[in-house]
């Protein structure tokens, strides 16, 4: 049976939650942010907060749902449970190796022959099989339904906005800044990055709910006593396997002139550090607790851009959503 290679790095986080606080200044220059208006092609689905703090969003599945389907900006495919797999009737595709925090693992997967994310139907083709409770959803939204969209969270207004990325920008957002990317085996990543000062490579993950460091970065600040030890905590794939990891807090990370403060992170051996090629350079898996601290962030994987629309108020002083880890 043929078997193929796929990438996914949704997680869950163990024990209960922990506060992060964060702070974004604004050093750059204003960029656009896509506002939505009558002419543009622009598809919007609400999401809900989950208690481990990941985004879903509904989806049809050959017209029946909706179904609930964590966005993952660090999975390379989208996958589906397997529960709901056989709700439908899928027939089971070919097996498949999959990429995770914890190393490879081998599943099955299925043809989703009409998945409608929002008004236009794709067709996924050996879509990784999982375990509900161990996505925490009905299934993953991978990078190969996103790739040629700009992909735009609301928090304020909890909405998720997908527009072409061919499509023109409209005005500009004050507030907003534009960081630029490069591509790794389709994710975005910033080498214009420091941690406390000390230069590092910084992958986006919307799949994770907190930031994982690796052990590379990990040395760098805990040799130079710029970070405290903490408590242990337990991570757990998509596909149920465990590592441990140290949660700490890194006083100040910037991303190409943005700058987040006291930014909670777990250190772990991931194997995703290994498969991107970066276990021996200091790396960052930027999750969720980080990018929420932003009132809206805009990820465009064609033109390699990272937007991000700073809060109203001061943002020198302002206190934003907790990484939680259950």
């Amino acid at each position: 049976m043929l078997r193929r290679t796929i990438v996914l790095l949704a997680l869950f986080a163990t024990p209960a939650m922990a506060q992060s606080q964060t702070t974004a200044a604004n050093t750059g220059t204003p960029s656009g942010l896509p506002k939505v208006d009558n002419t543009t092609q622009t598809q919007d689905v609400r999401f809900k907060n989950e208690r481990d703090d990941r985004l879903t969003v509904p989806v049809h599945l050959s017209g029946s749902g909706p179904y609930q389907f964590i966005v993952d900006t660090g999975a390379d495919r989208t996958a589906i449970s397997r529960e709901l797999a056989g709700r439908l009737g899928l027939a089971n595709g070919d097996e498949a190796s999959v990429h995770t925090i914890t190393g490879v693992s081998t599943v099955s997967t299925a043809t989703l022959p009409n998945l409608q994310l929002t008004r236009s139907p794709v067709k996924v083709v050996d879509a990784p099989v999982l375990e509900s409770a161990n996505i925490g959803a009905d299934g993953i939204i991978g990078v190969d339904s996103l790739r040629s969209e700009r992909v735009l969270f609301d928090f304020e207004a909890k909405t998720l906005s997908i527009v072409p990325s061919s499509s023109s920008e409209l005005q500009d957002e004050p507030g907003a800044i534009v960081i630029r990317a490069a591509r790794r085996n389709g994710r975005l990543v910033f080498t214009d990055a420091a941690a406390n000062g000390h230069r590092l490579t910084v992958v986006i993950d919307t799949g994770s709910e907190v930031s994982i460091g690796n052990a590379a970065l990990r040395e760098e600040l805990v040799g130079r006593g710029l970070i405290n030890t903490a408590q242990k905590v337990e991570l757990q794939s998509v596909t149920g396997e465990t590592i441990s990891g140290d949660y700490m807090f890194v006083r100040e990370l910037d991303i190409g002139g943005v700058t987040l403060k006291n930014l909670a992170i777990v250190f772990a051996d991931a194997h995703t550090f290994r498969q991107l090629k970066l276990d021996r350079k200091p790396a960052l898996l930027l999750g969720m607790n980080a990018i929420r601290a932003f009132k809206k962030v805009s990820i465009d994987f064609a033109n390699r851009k990272f937007k991000v629309v700073l809060p109203e108020t001061s943002a020198l002083e302002v206190q934003f959503a907790s990484a939680r880890l259950r």
